[in-house]
């Protein structure tokens, strides 16, 4: 019997695909003879996706990724951002199949989270990994970061109303206006692409530093991968001056901190809600909780 995560079972009966479960096991032996390997045991830390180790028949490792069937392009943004990236601070992609949701890439080492990297390390090394994707990439039909600002926005309401408002009001509208501003300041000459969600968990060790893995894919201003990490490690983030956080990740790239921080104060909440709706604690709580202090002090 297929040994399937049980985080990827939950998120294939929450999405209505409970017969994708059922037709894994044919679908990979069905890859493994299309695509001539050998499918080994899966990875643990899956949420989204089917992981698993394989080889392919030249003995060359590698990992298969099953994407749990959705109706937002996800599957098809990954794909693209990996295409365009081409190795360069993202996972190589070695082939893909878009009808099936399957994406076969090179096998990398363990995640930046396993390895118990000191905090300021992370962020360095992760500014590194994004930063060698950002290229313009026009037509390439990936969202746009004024899309995004406004598809936050609509979660952002949507879910404290539905979560019975786990943060304040102020919170909310903070981050509200801080991604209305960055929605009117999208400019299409100045995007990027970009990752979308850099953190330590998609972060796995390569021959050199760290490649990034599960893209979202947008084209947007470079700030927002940066705005990303603002929105993780809460607590730490308020042990000095947050803004000092803000500052330091854009100057190592030569970015608007402003921007950063706006991105951040947008992600922190959205992230929260996000958590706190799935049942990941504390992080959820602690990423609120940052916002309502933070909103505060606006």
């Amino acid at each position: 019997m297929l040994d399937i995560p049980e985080a990827v079972r939950a998120k294939a009966m929450t999405a209505g695909v409970g017969d994708w479960l059922d037709a894994l096991p044919g679908l990979i032996h069905e890859l493994e003879t299309d695509w001539s390997m050998t499918v080994g045991a899966p990875y643990d830390e899956g949420t989204e996706a089917y992981v698993a180790a394989a080889e392919l028949g030249d003995g060359t490792p590698a990992v298969l990724k099953l994407v749990v069937p959705r109706d937002d392009h996800s599957t098809r943004n990954e794909v693209t951002v990996l295409q365009l990236a081409d190795g360069r601070g993202c996972a190589k992609l070695l082939r893909h199949d878009l009808d099936r949701d399957a994406l076969l890439m090179e096998r990398l080492g363990p995640s930046m989270h396993r390895l118990g990297l000191p905090l300021a390390e992370r962020q360095r090394l992760l500014t590194d990994a994004a930063s060698q994707l950002w290229r313009p990439a026009p037509g390439s039909g990936l969202p746009t970061g004024a899309d995004k600002a406004q598809w936050l926005i609509d979660h952002i309401l949507k879910s404290w109303d539905e979560l019975d408002r786990p943060c304040s009001e102020r919170a909310v509208e903070h981050a509200v206006a801080c991604a209305e501003r960055r929605l009117a300041a999208h400019d299409d000459e100045r995007a990027v692409l970009v990752h979308g969600d850099v953190h330590e968990w998609n972060a796995l060790r390569a021959d050199r530093g760290f490649k990034l893995v599960d893209p979202d894919g947008l084209v947007a201003e470079p700030e927002y991968d940066l705005g990303v990490l603002m929105r993780e490690d809460p607590l730490e983030l308020l042990e000095g001056d947050p803004r000092e956080r803000a500052e330091r990740l854009a100057g190592w790239c030569g970015l608007d901190a402003e921007a950063v921080w706006e991105w951040g104060v947008v992600e922190r909440v959205s992230t929260g809600l996000v958590a706190t709706r799935i049942g990941l604690q504390p992080i959820g709580s602690q990423m609120l909780s940052a916002a309502d202090q933070l909103a505060s002090d606006a």
